[in-house]
């Protein structure tokens, strides 16, 4: 048993160090699994040709179609310049004295319509950088605004069209909105308190003499600067759709996810709700693409492909994680918990998520275990829905997870050493606080 301990925790260890230096998440799970199978003492053939690859295909089998019409989407929202006119829209209504606010509202707005994460990255990081410079704040915040507006209280958040605000349902038989005005409470707790947060670290850091400052340049004002700031103009002066047309698609996702989720599977109602994304995007602004929609589909397809297989390495990784006996003993910890069934949930859905690095990973392997195990205890659906979703949405966050790794370094070009900082208080200290009152009201009141 002390073994499997060892074995557990470095083959985390290991996949997060893996992860951080651009090992291919695909071979760097193999390698943690078989780290993890040798000091367990399973069978090697079995963990990688069963666990792994059953957690592999599994995952993939149920939700690559959803992430495929979800990549589709995004890259329509992209082509048409849709994603381009929305954070336009709120740089010009907020403006640079609210730089910050702006790219976590415009961030917010097209990941909470369902628009793809990736997309929404490189479309703010843009209009990030204008605001940034204009008001000169330090560059190294904008991989936090970018990642606390995205992946914290909008895909955690009651009627998100997120796959971590579907997969609970598929379990606990819920709906979009499961878990009642607390989930609200939760997400408005978590968006408040994280733009506060925020701001007080930019305006600390400024206070403390940081300014803008591109990463590689060695002050305001060089080449690298003046070429983002002409290409911001260039974009202003682009030919946009109108700020209705561009959010009109973004509403008709939600919407049709919450109406169709009342007669149908979860599954089935997120790819209504995207179809009718995609017709609706191509239908309004499909002149604005210079794109063929031949094109914008194939490409759409390659990105989902690549984030599912991605995100299917660790699921598999954590299909081996189960099997191992310190798994087993830490689950049944958790679940045998007297008085404290909520919290229970919550802690081993974070966990496990954690180990994965993903949030929907971890609730792909945790809730096949723990759903039976909890609703056998006559708790309420609704309220394990919503805290497994805010749950899935504390420790995915390290730094392993592959949006954050890319959101740092693809779009940003900066390093975790200077822009982590605020992620991890952005979306794994203040999320995690967030499920502790969650699971304190929920004891409370359900």
């Amino acid at each position: 048993m002390v073994l499997s301990f060892v074995g557990f925790f470095i083959g985390l260890i290991l996949l997060i160090i893996f992860t951080m230096r651009g090992v291919n998440i695909i071979i760097a799970a193999l390698v943690c699994s078989v780290v993890l199978a040798l000091s367990s003492s399973l069978s090697l053939e079995k963990a990688l040709t069963e666990s792994y690859m059953s957690g592999f295909v599994g995952y993939f089998s149920s939700w690559f179609l959803v992430y495929m019409l979800g990549a589709i989407f995004g890259k329509v929202m992209e082509e048409t310049k849709a994603a381009d006119a929305i954070a336009e829209w709120v740089k010009v209504k907020v403006g640079a004295k609210r730089a910050v606010f702006a790219v976590v509202a415009a961030c917010a707005l097209m990941t909470y319509g369902g628009v793809s994460i990736a997309i929404v990255g490189f479309s703010v990081y843009p209009i990030a950088v204008s605001l940034f410079r204009v008001a000169n704040l330090p560059h190294r915040f904008i991989p936090g605004a970018i990642v606390f507006g995205s992946i914290s209280f909008t895909m955690t958040s009651p009627g998100s069209p997120e796959v971590q605000n579907l997969i609970p349902m598929e379990f606990f038989h819920t709906q979009p909105t499961g878990g009642g005005l607390i989930g609200y409470l939760i997400g408005i707790l978590i968006m408040v308190a994280g733009g506060y947060w925020l701001k007080f670290m930019v305006t600390n850091a400024v206070k403390n003499g940081e300014v803008f400052k591109l990463p590689g340049s060695a002050s305001s004002g060089t080449a690298l600067e003046e070429t983002a700031a002409a290409m911001e103009t260039a974009k202003d002066k682009e030919n946009l759709p109108n700020i209705l047309s561009a959010i009109l698609p973004l509403i008709i996702v939600v919407a049709a996810l919450n109406i169709a989720a009342k007669f149908m599977s979860p599954t089935g109602a997120a790819l209504i709700g995207l179809f009718l994304g995609v017709v609706s995007a191509l239908a309004l602004m499909g002149k604005y693409s210079t794109s063929k929609y031949g094109q914008i589909f194939s490409k759409g397809t390659e990105n989902a492909i690549i984030a599912t297989v991605n995100i299917c390495a660790v699921v598999g990784f954590g299909s081996v994680a189960k099997e191992a006996p310190a798994f087993k003993a830490i689950v049944d910890a958790l679940v045998n918990m007297p008085g404290m069934e909520y919290a229970g949930l919550a802690a081993a859905v974070t966990i496990i998520a954690g180990v994965t690095g993903s949030a929907s990973g971890g609730l792909g392997i945790a809730l096949p275990i723990l759903a039976p195990l909890y609703q056998a205890q006559g708790l309420d659906p609704g309220a394990m829905h919503r805290i497994s979703s805010i749950a899935s949405g504390g420790l995915d966050s390290l730094p392993h997870n592959g949006y954050v790794v890319t959101t740092i370094r693809a779009v940003c070009n900066e390093t975790h050493q200077r822009a982590y900082k605020p992620i991890f208080i952005l979306s794994v200290v203040l999320p995690m606080i967030a499920l502790i009152i969650a699971v304190i009201l929920y004891t409370i009141f359900y």
